[in-house]
């Protein structure tokens, strides 16, 4: 596509490195800027940037009243809970879900454990495993936080959270409802699994960038993007390029930065002080990081 920005670096680097990148598309000021492709731009499987827009449903269910951060997770999940619940379970709060601060040991609902779960209850699953932490002190990246919060939602409004987000997000957004994949009792699945186009996720960070309001009118909670791409818990991980701070399902970056990341190189970056957006899809299955580094490198100078 045509651009306004020489991106021949960004190209000369992904072609130097190998690396496996699909599409780049670049906004500032509300326009957009810039673009690379090295194929025609497609949906592509956006995995855990799903978990931002997880973030954006409980930022809706908030100013809803549909329940609060300080909730205990077993208040809302007694059925599935163990007869007899460990003390670490029970301070388990619904914010410990949203910073990843849930105290497993594991990795839960990762892919191909999902599989291996076949048609037994998730929920019942994911409470049933041992909290060795206690909940907010130690960041554990867990894809049962995302999981357990759009059930939540679900459970509280009555429909799926694809439904939830169509007239609150979707639509104002003029996107398609996507659909997403489901858990054995039919819930969807909030964690990942999300098909888009790069320019399609790339309104999901424009929306941040303009502090939740769009075409003029304001679609997001007022000071919800705030809160939820604030520097919430160290991750112990990442460096002064990339960042170490993780949010509500966002990750926080330097120089007031902070991005969503779906596995192999899927990246949504939001740079406020730039007024700009960057999203990069890419199928990096090794060293998928350096593909944030080099737009971080060639790409973010250039704004």
């Amino acid at each position: 596509m045509n651009s306004s920005l020489d991106l021949t670096a960004f190209a000369q680097a992904v072609q130097e490195q190998d690396l496996a990148v699909q599409v780049l598309r670049v906004w500032k000021d509300g326009a957009l800027v810039g673009g690379w492709e090295s194929e025609p731009e497609r949906k592509f499987n956006q995995f855990s940037i799903m978990k931002s827009v997880t973030s954006t449903a409980v930022g809706f269910a908030l100013s809803e009243g549909l329940f609060t951060l300080e909730d205990p997770v077993l208040e809302w999940f007694r059925e599935e809970a163990p007869a007899s619940p460990s003390e670490n379970l029970r301070r388990m709060k619904l914010r410990h879900l949203l910073t990843m601060t849930l105290g497993f040991e594991h990795q839960l609902l990762q892919g191909e454990t999902r599989k291996a779960l076949g048609n037994r209850d998730w929920i019942s699953f994911v409470l049933g495993q041992e909290v060795v932490q206690t909940p907010g002190t130690v960041f554990r990246y867990n894809n049962a936080g995302p999981y357990l919060l759009g059930v939540l939602i679900q459970r509280q409004s009555g429909m799926t959270l694809e439904e939830y987000l169509t007239p609150r997000l979707f639509a104002p957004l003029g996107l398609e409802t996507p659909e997403l994949e489901k858990d054995p009792r039919g819930y969807s699945y909030g964690s990942s699994s999300l098909w888009m186009t790069t320019t399609e996720v790339g309104k999901l960070g424009r929306l941040y960038l303009q502090k939740g309001v769009w075409e003029g009118k304001r679609i997001l909670p007022e000071g919800w993007v705030e809160e939820a791409t604030a520097p919430h818990v160290s991750t112990g991980r990442g460096d002064d390029e990339v960042g170490r701070h993780y949010g509500y399902f966002w990750w926080g970056m330097p120089d007031g930065m902070y991005r969503a990341y779906g596995k192999w190189g899927q990246y949504l970056l939001v740079a406020p002080k730039k007024n700009a957006v960057l999203a990069v899809n890419a199928t990096q299955k090794r060293g998928e990081q350096q593909v944030l580094r080099t737009a971080l490198r060639t790409v973010l100078p250039l704004l």
